[in-house]
């Protein structure tokens, strides 16, 4: 038998009648597998280390869902039903927190508006504000996040105007050869253009590639370092389309500085005669 200090970690998983003297409750894995705890073993559970005097026997160890205001928290659940919980906190007929369910088609804002107008000593919450309530410190992450990403564009669209421009000057040669013979300035422009669109989308592709790595190894360290199944890093088919997007659109727009500087050059001052 092992004596298990819970605290205020105990929480209710449904409202069953129970008469038994020994309690029913279910184990967190995390919890299951840093005791050693499994399914029929007998534990003590109290609110305190000198008030364990509650008999309880362990009949599932449940995988919680992944909630990311958890993970920084280190700490283990266990669910009991509704008296038990009341019988080991010495609170009979109080709860802190509950929650209702609805039937399909009822509106949670008219359904909260109704429950807090109906009684006093209480207070309804849609589970869309309390989501925004929790989710507040990753809403400015994510802003964060975002400023990032508009440094990072607007400096890598730079950087490939510089890269653009540096290859159009070696093809300086070229264009002056091209332009002696015949070859008109809008064919110039064309190819150069498909150059840069090509290179654009190979880079694409390559970034892609890259991100797919990177977000699969954060995963495994990240996932295996806190225990959980939580995703840290999420590449959704959406943000690859708009990467390659953004990326085809900055190459052609470079591509075509570029070449346009390039075409508009007399052809004597390309080939270094002027």
């Amino acid at each position: 038998m092992r004596a298990l200090f819970l605290g205020t970690f105990l929480s209710a998983c449904t409202v069953v009648p129970s008469f038994a003297q020994v309690a029913e409750v279910a184990v967190e894995r995390a919890l299951a597998d840093g005791m050693g705890l499994e399914v029929g073993d007998t534990v003590r559970l109290g609110t305190a280390p000198d008030s364990l005097t509650r008999l309880a026997v362990i009949t599932a160890v449940y995988e919680p869902r992944p909630d990311p205001a958890e993970i920084s928290r280190q700490a283990f659940h266990v669910r009991l039903h509704l008296p038990d919980l009341a019988a080991i906190l010495g609170a009979p007929d109080r709860v802190d927190r509950f929650g209702v369910a609805l039937e399909a088609g009822v509106s949670p804002d008219s359904a909260t508006a109704a429950l807090n107008a109906s009684a006093f000593g209480f207070r309804a919450y849609s589970s869309a504000e309390i989501a925004s309530e929790s989710s507040r410190t990753f809403v400015v992450v994510s802003r964060f996040h975002r400023a990032i990403a508009v440094i990072s564009i607007v400096a890598s669209a730079v950087f490939l105007l510089c890269i653009m421009l540096l290859k159009v000057e070696e093809r300086r040669m070229d264009a002056a050869v091209m332009r002696f013979v015949g070859v008109r300035r809008r064919t110039i422009f064309g190819a150069l253009l498909l150059e840069a669109v090509v290179v654009a989308a190979f880079g694409s592709l390559a970034g892609a590639a890259l991100a797919f790595a990177a977000g699969a190894a954060t995963n495994a360290y990240y996932q295996r370092f806190f225990d959980t199944a939580l995703v840290f890093s999420l590449i959704t088919p959406r943000i690859v389309l708009f990467s390659v997007a953004l990326s085809l659109a900055l190459g052609l727009a470079a591509g075509a500085v570029a070449a346009w500087r390039l075409v508009r050059t007399p052809p004597m001052v390309l080939w270094g005669r002027a």
